[in-house]
């Protein structure tokens, strides 16, 4: 199937049959059937709002252009979801790093290649629901909560499930790493009552690293979102990332889990915040 897909949109490329309608509508009927393939197999879920529609008259197959662009960043973010629950899922090599008096716990892992991953493990006094909505759907707000991120900014939106983000972290007191910014795909993904947050960093020739900047890479990592009950959730985090730079492994290794249990209690003060009437906010 997909040589097909590549042959036709290879054909569209072509100036002389730019313009002959039949041949886009053929390649845009084999990578819908390609996409309705994936949906069966429970890889991509159907949008939960009608999907634009596409204009088979546009000049150099735009419509064409648009689905193979959908398709590969929504499997980029699926294939970063299955690398990083591959993760999560092993038993073997994890170590405790810190104990917190409140219940959370920080695990790390060493993966070929000696980068170390970390795992927090917790519990917030919020439901499932109301995680996704402060950490996907509303995740350009993140800075107004959380001092450690100065922007983020999502770049596509790929249906209801997957976003790219640009990512600018805040020049803070006490941070060892120093500023970075990220470009990376974000995918979400509901699976009977828990919810899962996956992301992993994709190069963009569009948007190259900012100025003074050192552009650091998310590698395959994920939130699990498990429902205790209605307004208590466990939350999973595997942070899996690469700062770039030189700086050395120990101080990296100290500065990470050290970050996820400051954007945990962000994120608490967060939902206490908007638990409380707005009459009480002032």
């Amino acid at each position: 199937m997909l040589p097909a897909v590549v042959k036709l949109c290879c054909g569209i490329s072509y100036p002389h049959l730019r313009n002959m309608a039949g041949l886009q509508r053929a390649a845009v009927a084999v990578i819908g059937q390609e996409i309705t393939q994936l949906q069966r197999w429970g890889w991509i879920q159907h949008p939960t709002r009608a999907p634009a529609k596409f204009r088979y008259n546009e000049p150099g197959g735009e419509a064409v252009n648009q689905m193979k662009d959908q398709l590969f960043y929504v499997k980029k973010g699926q294939e970063a979801l299955k690398k990083a629950l591959r993760v999560l899922e092993s038993k073997e090599g994890w170590k405790v790093e810190i104990t917190e008096s409140n219940g959370d716990v920080i695990y790390s892992k060493v993966m070929p290649g000696g980068r170390r991953v970390f795992r927090l493990e917790s519990v917030l006094e919020a439901g499932v629901d109301e995680l996704y909505d402060i950490l996907f759907l509303r995740v350009e707000e993140m800075h107004k909560w959380n001092p450690s991120i100065q922007q983020i900014k999502v770049l596509k939106h790929v249906g209801s499930e997957t976003i790219v983000t640009h990512e600018v972290s805040a020049q803070t007191a006490g941070n060892l790493i120093g500023q970075r910014d990220f470009v990376c795909v974000r995918h979400s993904r509901k699976y009977k009552s828990d919810l899962y947050l996956s992301g992993e960093a994709i190069q963009l020739e569009s948007f190259p690293p900012l100025a003074g900047f050192v552009r650091a890479e998310d590698g395959p990592s994920c939130i699990l979102l498990h429902a205790l009950g209605a307004k208590i959730t466990h939350f999973t985090w595997l942070l899996n990332m690469d700062v770039k730079g030189w700086l050395p492994k120990s101080i990296v290794n100290q500065a990470l889990p050290r970050a996820q249990l400051d954007f945990t209690q962000h994120l608490r003060r967060h939902l206490t915040a908007s638990a409380r009437p707005s009459w009480a906010r002032i």
